[in-house]
């Protein structure tokens, strides 16, 4: 969810100062305060509160103020929080807790693509798996995010499961965060985009587990990239 004009524009101010501790847990902010410092108005102020309090990071009382909440209580799968936490000091643990995340589902949700994907689902991915090798080798990063971004997402509807295919916009977050944090290499890694034909394929072929199995050894080595890359 993108927030737009003022209300966006002081989330992106107060959000990242959250996620990064610079405005630490048990801070007691005050509208008034936000109002004068930002130049902006009280319904600009109480329309970002109401995003930050939807997002668990923050509670909002009268006579008391908008606190900020700890962190076990915040919404950690919303993009925007993630997003916030990547551009900070947390980013090595947010990309490390995404990665693991993506190692407990998505080798799950290809298994059962393999049996629930309808032949639509099956005709995209394979369409996918094309555009991921053609901008691999191109070595167009930008363009191989967004059909990566896709094939994932897309992995996960097709799962069957609500509750995988809601993690579709977690997992483009950790995605785009590799890319612009340049945590992938300039041109992506030929076994990579083999392991992803080989996912389309085996869900084309209703093989759950070879899916499975060319999924999980995906999300491990991607992991297992990351963690030396950040040491």
């Amino acid at each position: 969810m993108e927030i737009q004009g003022l209300p966006g524009q002081l989330l992106d101010e107060l959000g990242p100062a959250i996620a990064s501790g610079e405005v630490p847990e048990g801070t007691v902010l005050r509208g008034e305060e936000l109002e004068k410092r930002f130049g902006v108005s009280r319904t600009v102020v109480r329309e970002a509160v109401r995003v930050l309090e939807g997002m668990g990071m923050v509670a909002s009382r009268r006579r008391v103020g908008i606190t900020v909440r700890p962190k076990p209580l915040w919404d950690v799968f919303d993009p925007m929080v993630i997003r916030w936490r990547l551009a900070g000091s947390d980013r090595s643990a947010q990309l490390r807790s995404l990665g693991s995340l993506r190692m407990a589902v998505e080798p799950a949700a290809a298994a059962l693509a393999a049996t629930h994907a309808s032949d639509d689902d099956r005709r995209e991915l394979s369409s996918l798996a094309v555009d991921l090798t053609v901008t691999a080798r191109a070595a167009d990063l930008a363009t191989f995010l967004r059909h990566d971004i896709a094939f994932h997402s897309l992995v996960l509807r097709a799962s069957g499961n609500e509750m995988f295919a809601h993690l579709g916009d977690t997992v483009a977050a950790v995605l785009t965060g590799r890319t612009e944090y340049h945590l992938m290499p300039h041109q992506p890694e030929s076994y990579a985009i083999r392991l992803h034909r080989e996912v389309a394929e085996a869900i084309c072929a209703q093989d759950a587990a070879h899916a499975e199995q060319a999924m999980r050894t995906i999300v491990t080595g991607a992991l297992e990239e990351l963690n030396l890359q950040l040491g």
